[in-house]
């Protein structure tokens, strides 16, 4: 049995690609990251996406296909010097064994771009078997020629099943698992574990392994493992970051909920970036702009709502700000909708930036003499301001409406 000191997750690692759960998308049969380790033909290997999905996992599994010892860094934690030493290390014992060393990088991320240099000339020659492993978006971080040089797998979530058939395996495993105890888990904490941890299968185990180290056993010598007990054993983690795409996922649906009038996805994703700890007041400059590019005239409330909203932030800050937020949330998703003052701007700017400059027309110049003041004729006259071709297009909606019928209304 091993050293229960170890965490279970740590303990449960598979130890190959056929007890390994998940992840068919880059590692079911015929897929390219599957041939490449099976073939034994990786020489870097950068793993992205969530906590909890394998990526260390199948670091492990590729070091022991290809026979090569493992070697494990944390980023957050490993200066350059450590790195050259690990390098020098697996140098020496390829060149005195003939053994090859992956060396596991996790929260590559983290490592400055002269960490992820030192890298490069190793990972090049195949000195190192190099493993990157990241919860974010590689491209955004890592420099291109650690990128180039290496297999990039985007690793997902882990879907409800696949947490399910590592608990369950936990729980009847009795060399690395819990199997030696008598556990009774109920189906609704199992569910409720699956359903906070959210594909995390560190997190679900973690839960798991939690729950029976806390709870007595019954008159039966039976540790049950009920709904309340599972509540109390995990907590939600939401996966965010400011620099990665899943900020601007996040933002982009919101935004596009907004715009599509639908409140109650609007307040999801709010809700999402508040709980990750978002900065409410780049929330509240994405709804300023909004309103004017996406609702402008139709409703031209909604930007001085939008604009109060955002002083209202800076004002009060959280977590009061996020009813500000909430409330002109739902009022811009509810309001009606027209781009013509973004299309306006836009079509204007082109024209500035590509047709040749115009000159002011002398009519309209300071102190001109031919200038006709539109209130000497009851508020409007027809002359040439300058403009040679139209750029506002009002739609028939909402206020909007109103300020086109009056456009039409000059000329007629």
């Amino acid at each position: 049995m091993q050293d229960q000191n170890i965490p279970l997750a740590a303990r449960m690692r598979p130890k190959n690609l056929n007890e390994f759960v998940g992840q068919s998308h880059v590692l079911g049969q015929n897929r390219l990251l599957r041939r490449a380790i099976i073939s034994k033909k990786i020489t870097s290997l950068i793993l992205s996406g969530p906590a909890g999905c394998g990526k260390t996992s199948l670091g492990f599994i590729v070091a022991g296909e290809l026979g090569a010892d493992f070697q494990y860094l944390n980023a957050a934690f490993s200066s350059v010097s450590e790195v050259k030493k690990a390098i020098a290390s697996a140098k020496q014992k390829l060149a005195g064994q003939g053994i090859k060393t992956a060396i596991f990088i996790d929260e590559i991320h983290r490592f400055s771009k002269l960490q992820q240099e030192a890298l490069v000339p190793d990972t090049e020659s195949g000195s190192i078997i190099l493993i990157g492993a990241t919860i974010y978006n590689p491209f955004y971080y890592l420099i291109p020629s650690l990128i180039s040089r290496s297999i990039v797998a985007r690793f997902k979530p882990l879907i409800r099943e696949d947490v399910l058939i590592l608990l369950k395996r936990a729980l009847t495993d009795k060399e690395r698992g819990l199997g030696g105890l008598d556990i009774e888990v109920t189906d609704k904490a199992l569910e409720h574990i699956v359903e906070i941890a959210g594909g995390d299968a560190r997190s679900a185990l973690g839960a798991v392994e939690v729950a029976a180290q806390s709870t007595q056993s019954d008159n039966r010598g039976k540790i049950m493992i009920n709904l309340e007990v599972a509540k109390e054993s995990i907590q939600k983690k939401i996966l965010y970051d400011r620099k990665d795409s899943y900020h601007y996922d996040t933002i982009s649906a919101f935004i596009k909920s907004v715009r599509g009038s639908d409140p109650d996805s609007a307040l999801y994703w709010l809700a999402k970036m508040l709980k990750a700890g978002e900065d409410p007041r780049f929330i509240a400059r994405r709804l300023v702009i909004l309103a004017s590019e996406d609702i402008g005239n139709a409703n031209p409330f909604a930007l001085v709502l939008a604009t109060s909203c955002f002083q209202a932030v800076e004002f009060i800050g959280l977590p009061e700000a996020q009813l500000n937020l909430a409330q002109v949330t739902i009022y811009l998703a509810a309001s009606p909708k027209s781009n013509s003052a973004y299309l306006a701007i836009k079509n204007a700017s082109e024209d500035v930036e590509e047709e040749e400059t115009q000159e002011v027309p002398e009519h309209i110049k300071t102190h001109s003499k031919d200038y006709k003041y539109p209130h000497k004729f009851g508020g409007y006259v027809q002359q040439a301001y300058g403009a040679k071709k139209k750029y506002y297009f009002p739609k028939a909606i909402g206020e909007e409406n109103r300020l086109k019928q009056f456009l039409e209304n000059l000329n007629t």
